[in-house]
């Protein structure tokens, strides 16, 4: 009889995590800026062009002319051609805000997080690892598939025979961090957008400024009598730049803020999850042995 030959053993291939959805949200949420950006320039033209530009804004049907007393698009758009660029900061600022209000809704889940923490923290009290894994399938969002890859690590460590209990824990911890830690970009991704347009859209404003009292002192630098008509146009043009320049870079900062106070608050949450899950843990495992 041939002896049989010796089989080289076979390895067990580790999980690896499932970082494929996220590279693609943030592929999607690229392309998404870089449409924007340029569709919003567009539409700022043509809104400067069409709307704030109609002859009907303006004394005569003439937009060289002054605007009707009262007519407030004839007066924007005397602010110059710096306007549709602010127009463009001020439409991708709605834009963006509206895209990081849906992201971060949907991360929150369909349910109040308070509720859901409290949900799941029953759960592992009643030693129901599956209840609570069944919450965060109800709940959904980024807070929840951060706090059941922390359930499945905490139901893996269950099961393991060969790690005591700190390193249980430890991994239930180190687990959590990671599932954070590639959630956490989805959640701020395109906020960089807005707090570059809350610096970007003064310093642009200040440039129309600039050019419009360029354009009303080289009317008082006239020979004789200064013109009045380019004085004025040149002094509204510096006025209406700062107005919408300061103003969009305000609606930026204050938009920035929020949005980076609920990814606080999504954050805390996860944190307080993760510290009852990887306690629960503990407190279990103890007093099993």
């Amino acid at each position: 009889m041939e002896n049989p030959k010796p089989t080289t053993p076979i390895k067990p291939v580790a999980p690896t995590k499932p970082a494929a959805a996220p590279k693609e949200e943030g592929r999607a949420g690229s392309i998404f800026a870089s449409i924007v950006i340029p569709v919003s320039l567009v539409v700022a033209y043509l809104i400067f062009e069409f709307v704030l530009g109609n002859p009907s804004n303006f004394q005569g049907g003439d937009p060289t002319k002054h605007p009707l007393p009262g007519n407030t698009l004839g007066i924007v758009y005397k602010g110059g051609y710096i306007v549709p660029i602010l127009l463009g900061l001020l439409i991708m600022i709605i834009t963006f805000s509206i895209e990081r209000l849906l992201t971060l809704n949907r991360a929150k889940g369909t349910s109040s997080i308070e509720a859901f923490v409290r949900t799941v923290r029953q759960r592992l009290a009643a030693n129901d690892t599956t209840g609570a894994i069944a919450a965060c399938d109800a709940q959904k969002g980024s807070v929840a598939s951060v706090v059941k890859a922390g359930l499945k690590k905490y139901r893996e460590m269950e099961m393991d025979h060969t790690m005591d209990k700190d390193q249980k824990v430890a991994a239930i911890q180190k687990e959590i961090e990671e599932s954070t830690t590639l959630e956490l970009p989805m959640l701020e991704k395109n906020l960089v957008i807005l707090s570059t347009i809350a610096s970007v859209a003064t310093l642009v404003g200040l440039i129309g400024t600039v050019l419009g009292m360029i354009k009303a002192f080289s009317a008082l630098a006239n020979a004789g009598a200064p013109d009045a008509v380019a004085l004025s146009t040149g002094i509204s043009e510096a006025l209406i730049n700062t107005a919408l320049g300061i103003g969009g870079s305000t609606i930026a900062i204050i938009l920035y803020n929020y949005f980076t106070s609920r990814i606080d608050e999504l954050t805390y949450s996860i944190d307080e999850a993760g510290f009852s899950i990887a306690q629960t843990f503990a407190a279990q495992h103890h007093a099993r042995g």
